[in-house]
């Protein structure tokens, strides 16, 4: 069925972590991770965690958890307060606020072709942050976990974010960048889906994906 609608991820996708705040607490020690480093480690974190989330073992970790546990454990610093610390920023929205060039101009020629919309697991003021980005007023509706009351990938959401533009799930594509979050979750309820993959992830993975914005308005 041709594609009417474009739902967006935020986190790692339209927006990304400001590093000087996320990181404040190991810069203050004067340890400063490279890029290649975090994203190694944002390599591993998203295969490990997608196999806890598919087989559903039950173990209690969060993504941040695990990718704050494997870089401390690199860089040799094993103290819980820091990976702690760490976590707790990554769940702050406003500090997801580093967008890339040209965001706002791809979008708005993609949304002369389709209906822009996001799905975010956020703390209810992803709409703040995106109209502080310059970006908010692209989209047609935001749905956002902390206010809808489900998480990605509990279909839910992604009913809320259908139902919000009136468009059948076979005609929505999801872009977002955690498959068992994202992917998964979105075409299990009948949508369909591209991973959003800077770091490369999923790139042996046969799976549907990009690494930025203009390879998605090029496979569109």
């Amino acid at each position: 069925m041709p594609i009417k609608a474009l739902f967006f991820d935020v986190g790692n996708t339209l927006l990304f972590p400001d590093r000087a705040v996320m990181l404040n607490p190991l810069h203050q020690r004067g340890i400063f991770p490279s890029a290649d480093l975090l994203q190694r480690i944002e390599r591993k974190t998203k295969r490990e965690f997608d196999l806890l989330e598919v087989r559903k073992t039950g173990r209690d970790h969060g993504f941040w958890e695990i990718y704050y546990s494997h870089l401390l454990h690199e860089l040799g610093v094993p103290d819980e307060a820091i990976h702690v610390d760490l976590v707790t920023r990554t769940r702050v929205s406003g500090n997801w606020c580093d967008i890339r060039p040209h965001t706002r101009e791809i979008l708005l020629r993609l949304a002369r072709n389709y209906r822009l919309s996001v799905i975010s697991n956020a703390d209810g003021k992803i709409a703040e942050i995106l109209t502080r980005c310059g970006i908010a007023d692209v989209f047609e509706t935001i749905t956002d976990s902390g206010i809808v009351g489900k998480e990605k990938p509990h279909p839910a959401i992604f009913a809320a974010a259908v139902n919000s533009l009136g468009v059948a799930p076979e005609e929505s594509l999801y872009i977002g960048d955690v498959y068992s979050v994202d992917y998964l979750g979105a075409t299990a309820v009948g949508m369909q889906s591209v991973l959003f993959d800077v770091a490369g992830a999923y790139k042996e993975n046969g799976l549907p994906r990009v690494e930025s914005l203009e390879d998605l308005e090029a496979l569109l």
